[in-house]
Formats: structure tokens, sequence, C-alpha cells
């Protein structure tokens, strides 16, 4: 049963691009952003009521609020980014997030960094220079062609300050109601601009849109459950290379629902992103035991 959570976990992630992509049909990034959490709060109280029969609210927290800004920039970078841009474009995400949570790692929590660490992140920043790249003419990028690498690089760095969030809850907090505090306090930060800012319906309205509205929000509310419970049974170095297969999910999908040119660029970029994860995550044998990394996954 683990190895299935672990795998509903990779595929909800994957499917995000396309998701995003289909509601931006509809409905502009703002309403998207709103939705992801709104959908996941609904989600969440469910499941926490079915499980306990109760939910737990704690928003006068400091990492509550931290984690909430973190989690709301990165879904309205992120957004925004596939929203103009190709629906695997989100791939970015992840490597920022490994290299942000690393240098945290070493500045906040005073962790060494190995070698093989910051090899790792060698590799990490290469793969998205390379997939940012993608062959564009440089003088296309100065002329703002690397906007949508801006606003995954943003995004990442916001998932890294949620994880982050979630590492120092979770001392105090169980999984379910840390989360639900969290994106409570994120669909908050989130619906605050929509009146000014946002054009609401821009499309024909459809069954469609309307369902990967509410998919993106299933996958916001229960994606992280699945991913902590298989991660309590499955060995370490099968979670880092299922979870990184979310990423080839991902192109993969791009290219069957909207037939996004998929490059040698993002092809390489992605192989070497993604060894450098596997670095970083993948435990190797060593006289002294070392404590397994915390940077595999986040969405």
């Amino acid at each position: 049963m683990s190895y299935i959570l672990l795998l509903l976990a990779t595929l909800a992630w994957s499917f995000v691009g396309v998701l995003v992509k289909t509601a931006s049909t509809m409905v502009d990034s703002s309403i998207i952003s709103f939705a992801r959490f709104f959908f996941g709060v609904i989600c969440l109280v469910i499941y926490l009521f079915i499980r306990d029969g109760k939910v737990q609210i704690r928003l006068g927290m400091k990492w509550i609020w931290i984690g909430a800004i973190g989690k709301a920039a990165n879904y309205v970078a992120e957004n925004i980014a596939l929203k103009i841009g190709y629906s695997y474009g989100n791939i970015l995400v992840q490597p920022v997030q490994t290299v942000v949570l690393m240098l945290a790692a070493g500045l906040l929590f005073k962790e060494k960094i190995s070698t093989r660490g910051w090899m790792a992140a060698a590799f990490c920043v290469a793969g998205v220079i390379v997939v940012g790249w993608n062959g564009t003419p440089l003088n296309e990028l100065a002329q703002g062609g690397g906007l949508t690498t801006l606003l995954f690089t943003l995004a990442g760095i916001g998932a890294a300050v949620h994880v982050l969030s979630q590492r120092m809850l979770l001392k105090t907090m169980d999984n379910g109601n840390m989360n639900l505090s969290v994106f409570l306090m994120s669909t908050l930060i989130v619906v605050v601009p929509i009146p000014i800012q946002s054009h609401g319906f821009i499309g024909p309205i459809t069954v469609w849109a309307w369902g990967a509205l509410v998919l993106l929000g299933v996958i916001t509310g229960l994606s992280f459950f699945w991913f902590a419970e298989a991660i309590k049974r499955v060995p370490l170095a099968v979670v880092a290379i299922v979870g990184n297969c979310t990423v080839l999910f991902t192109i993969l999908w791009s290219y069957l629902f909207f037939r996004d040119p998929i490059t040698i660029y993002i092809i390489g970029g992605t192989l070497i992103f993604v060894a450098g994860i596997l670095m970083l995550n993948f435990p190797m044998p060593r006289r002294n035991v070392k404590k397994p990394s915390a940077y595999v996954h986040s969405k």
C-alpha cells in the first residue's frame, strides 16, 4: 500500500502543469491560485473530520505565517509561469527548492554540507540553466525570454520556505492539522488581491476547466498525506527514484495533452538536475552512518 501511495503522489504532482494549463482556459492565474488552496482546504477538512472527528486550526504561530507566505508565493509564481509558458515548466521548481533547502540547512541550521552536496547543487543549478535557456538566443533572453524561468525560480524558493516551515511545525503539530492551518492562511493571502487584480472568468466555462480546478485542490490537500505515509515504510532509495519520476511524467503529459515542444535542451537539462537531486538523496554506503537527506520532495 505504501508503494501505491508513493506512486499516487508522484502521478498527482506530475499532472499539475497540465491541470493549471487546462484551468487557465477559463480563469486567470489569481483564481487558479485561490482554487488550489480553497479546494485543498475542503479536502483536508473532510479527511481530518473522518479521521479524527474534529479539526484543529492554529493561526497564531510564526511558522504558520511563514509557511503560508512561502506556499502562496510558490503557487502564485508557478501559476503565472504555467499560464504564459509550457505545461512542463514547473519541473524547474524542484531543483531550485532542493538547492535552497541545502543552503538553508547550512546557513540556518548549521548542518555541514558535504562535497557530494555541493556537487548535487551544482548539477541542479546547471540543469535549471540548461532548461531555462532551451537554446534561446541570448539577445531574446535579455529581452524577457527568461521570465518564466525567473517565475519558476521564485516558485521554487517559496516551496522551500514552505518545507522549512513544515520542519519546524512538525515538532509541535501533526501533519494534517499543520497543512490545514498553513493552507487556510495561504487561501486568505491569495484571495486579498483578487477583487483588484483578477479578471475572473476569461474564457468559456467548461467541465474540463472546472474539473482541473477541483483536482488541483485535491492534489494540494491529499498528496502530502500520501507522500508522508509512503516514506514511513518505503526505502529512501526508492522514494528518491520514484519521487523524481515526477519530472519525467510531467514532460510526457505536456507532450501528450498539449504537444508542447520537447527539445534536446529540455531533456538534457532535466537529466542533469535529476542526477543532482538523486545524488543528494540517494543513500551511499559509508562507514559512518549519516542522517538521511530531508530534501526529497514537496509540491
